[in-house]
C-alpha cells in the first residue's frame, strides 16, 4: 500500500498541525422511558489537517506525485500520525499488541516517573537477551524515533531496535529518557519496533513511544495507535503555491473512517 510521504527533515508535518476525531454515540430508548447508550467505534473519524509552507521543490514535487498516484480521493494509504504515538497499548505491554520472548517476565502497577504507577519492570530470567516489543504495519524507509523511560536497581543498558538495526542506551538507578532515530528495512512493508533486555537483568520501563520523526517528542499514552491504513485524501485538488525560490506552499487534508 502507498505511504503518506515525510519531508526532507524526516518529519510528516510542519506545526500547526489540526487533528480532530469524531465519534458517535448509539442511544436507544425504550418503552419505559429508559435510556441505553453504546460506543460506535464503527463511526469513528479522524481527521488531520496539513498547513505547509517553505517547502523545497522536491518535497511539493514528492507530494504532488503522491496525490496523483493515490489520484486524489479514490485510493487509500497508510498515513503515520505525527501528532500521536504510533504504538498501540503503550501502557499496557500485556495486551495482544505487543510480542515478547518467552522468558521475559513483566510486571505492571510499578512507580512511574510522573508520579503514577503505570510503568513496568522487565525481568529476564533466561540465559541470554529477551525481548518485547510490538509489529507496526508502516514503511520500512521512513525515519522513526524509538524513545522510552528507563531504570534499574543496578546500573546496565538495552538494545532499542527497529527493524534488523539495534542501539544500545545506558540505564541508571534513576529515570531517564532513552531515545534513537533509525529506519526500518527500506523495501520492507513492516517494522518491528522493541527493547531487549540482557541475561539476568531487570529494568522498569515507562513511556514507550515511536513517532515518524528524527526526535522525541513528549510522551502520549495510547490504546489505539497512530498506524492508520485505509486513509484517504480529503480533496481531489491539490493546490502548490510557489512563494519563493525553491519554496513552495500547500495544505492538505487527510480523513480516516472506521468504516471505510
Amino acid at each position: 500500500m502507498a505511504a503518506y510521504p515525510q519531508l526532507e527533515s524526516g518529519a510528516l508535518s510542519q506545526f500547526p498541525v489540526q487533528k480532530t476525531r469524531r465519534a458517535r454515540t448509539v442511544v436507544n430508548q425504550a418503552a419505559d422511558g429508559s435510556t441505553i447508550k453504546l460506543a460506535d467505534p464503527a463511526a469513528l473519524v479522524t481527521e488531520w489537517v496539513l498547513a505547509y509552507t517553505d517547502l523545497s521543490d522536491a518535497e511539493a514535487a514528492a507530494l504532488r506525485a503522491f496525490f496523483l498516484a493515490v489520484e486524489g480521493t479514490l485510493n487509500s494509504f497508510t498515513f503515520l500520525d505525527p501528532a500521536g504515538n504510533l504504538l498501540a497499548w503503550s501502557d499496557q505491554l500485556t495486551e495482544a499488541a505487543w510480542q515478547k520472548d518467552p522468558l521475559l517476565t513483566l510486571t505492571g502497577s510499578v512507580a512511574d516517573p510522573r508520579g503514577g504507577t503505570s510503568a513496568w519492570r522487565l525481568s529476564n530470567g533466561g540465559g541470554a537477551a529477551q525481548s518485547a516489543g510490538q509489529t507496526l504495519a508502516a514503511p520500512g524507509g521512513y525515519q522513526y524515533c524509538l524513545s522510552a523511560y528507563v531504570r534499574a536497581a543496578t546500573a546496565t543498558s538495552v538494545q532499542l531496535t527497529v527493524g534488523s538495526q539495534s542501539a544500545a542506551r545506558a540505564v541508571t538507578s534513576d529515570w531517564t529518557r532513552i531515545a534513537w532515530t533509525s529506519t526500518g528495512d527500506a523495501q520492507a512493508t513492516s517494522v518491528r519496533f522493541g527493547m531487549e533486555i540482557g541475561a539476568g537483568d531487570a529494568v522498569e520501563v515507562y513511556g514507550l513511544q515511536v513517532e515518524a520523526q528524527t526526535a522525541a517528542s513528549g510522551y502520549k499514552a495510547t490504546t489505539l495507535g497512530g498506524v492508520y491504513e485505509d486513509a484517504h485524501l480529503g480533496d481531489d485538488v491539490l493546490a502548490i503555491t510557489s512563494t519563493d525560490v525553491n519554496r513552495n506552499s500547500c495544505t492538505v487534508k487527510i480523513t480516516h473512517a472506521n468504516h471505510l
